[in-house]
């Protein structure tokens, strides 16, 4: 089975002698070939080049043949198409151009023109589909609504978004304009990632975890849920929201294809609680891969033997591929999972 086919077959809920793979930010800084390129251009420089971003994107195909390809590109080209930059300052972190304070700063920010000005990231696209053909799986994502909104209230990285919690809770009418604005160019970027090669799309809300129980769902959870549902039919949608496992039924009722999950419970569990024409993807603890082969050799066995006869099953991470990670491990890791 070609690995896009396994990849496909896996999001469409079938049971397979073992899994598809690709790990979350697997075009990252642990591969030299990424860190020979970073020596000439800057992290937006190969973001906003097709040639580059698809260079990239192609790199860990290249020397791991995943089953799938995620493109390189960034969450926050969202807020800079709709007339919010951002940066990387030396210190570290992420630095937005200015943070959203006032109803005249979302009556700003404008989706409409978000297609044109994310082009490059369809360029870049259409060059890896063509690369890959049909062999293998190729992925395009979003920031989810709620992790975008909270880097524009706070004008940068936070340890707490208090900024942008406060919003939701002092002005929700200004909470869910600007939700609203995000989703809709969330909905029209993911569309024409699709027409583009995507043959599926996954929605990052990295800071899920840090809302509450009773705020979920109104801050994030139904935003989400329109981008499926705009979406769905177009190509398979997978949501993956960090440290978000303790409202699982709130999840589901995205309606996603497939839910992506941390490494805080056993990927078992979240398969024997999510519907069967439902999806899971996940979730080996990125640290493990910075141990020793036996160590990750044992860590996978036993997610394999918990998935046994489980289908509907994507293997990744619990989130990124850490840089420090060794090449032979991801070797180790991949062998492991398909018995070679």
């Amino acid at each position: 089975m070609k690995p896009r086919d396994r990849f496909l077959s896996a999001l469409a809920g079938k049971n397979l002698d073992y899994p598809p793979v690709w790990l979350m930010r697997q075009a990252g800084r642990y591969l030299p070939e990424y860190r020979a390129l970073k020596e000439n251009y800057s992290f937006l420089q190969m973001v906003q080049s097709p040639e580059l971003a698809a260079e990239v994107t192609l790199q860990p195909i290249q020397r791991y043949a995943f089953d799938a390809a995620i493109i390189f590109s960034d969450i926050l080209v969202i807020p800079e198409a709709m007339g919010l930059p951002y940066d990387f300052p030396s210190g570290g972190g992420i630095r937005m151009e200015r943070a959203i304070q006032s109803a005249a700063d979302i009556a700003a920010l404008s989706p409409d023109a978000v297609t044109d000005r994310l082009r490059y990231v369809f360029d870049a696209l259409q060059i890896v589909r063509k690369e890959l053909n049909n062999e293998t799986a190729l992925i395009g994502f979003s920031g989810a609504p709620w992790t975008l909104a909270a880097y524009m209230l706070e004008g940068g990285s936070s340890r707490d978004f208090a900024k942008a919690k406060a919003l939701f809770y002092t002005e929700p009418k200004l909470y869910h304009q600007l939700l609203e604005k995000i989703t809709a160019a969330v909905i029209a970027y993911l569309e024409e990632q699709i027409k583009a090669g995507a043959d599926a799309v996954q929605l990052f809300d990295s800071w899920a975890g840090i809302l509450s129980y009773r705020s979920y769902y109104e801050m994030s959870g139904q935003y989400l849920r329109q981008i499926v549902k705009a979406i769905k039919g177009k190509a398979p949608v997978i949501v993956f929201a960090k440290g978000a496992h303790q409202w699982l039924e709130l999840l589901i009722s995205a309606d996603a294809d497939a839910l992506g999950f941390d490494w805080s419970l056993p990927i078992s569990a979240f398969r024997d609680k999510a519907p069967a024409a439902m999806a899971v993807q996940g979730n080996l603890d990125p640290a493990i891969l910075l141990s020793n082969p036996e160590t990750i050799r044992a860590e996978i066995k036993a997610i394999l033997k918990s998935m046994e006869n489980k289908a509907g099953w994507i293997f990744n991470l619990g989130h990124g591929i850490l840089p420090a990670t060794p090449l032979d491990n991801v070797s180790v890791l991949l062998q492991t999972i398909r018995k070679e």
